[in-house]
């Protein structure tokens, strides 16, 4: 069973560029980790400055989502 979120290298965001001829270079802050959604398909917002704080972050949630799906399963009526 694949986890509904996982922990992916963060996207570099740019900061500043300058041109050198016909070509431009910029400047990347540093790169952490997000959370990536399996089931929406989709990259959360927040950046972990760290793959440990991001895991954590990441186990939390999936618990989370489990606990969730377990308490929809019990409240099920039984035929």
């Amino acid at each position: 069973m694949i986890s509904r979120f996982v922990v992916v290298p963060a996207v570099p965001t740019e900061t500043e560029s300058m041109r050198s001829g016909v070509r431009f270079y910029c400047k990347t802050a540093p790169i952490g980790f997000n959370l990536y959604d399996n089931e929406e398909k989709l990259r959360l917002k927040t950046v972990y400055e760290t793959r440990a704080q991001a895991e954590s972050a990441c186990l939390e949630l999936n618990q989370e989502c489990l606990q969730s799906m377990l308490s929809e399963h019990d409240s099920l009526p039984t035929s």
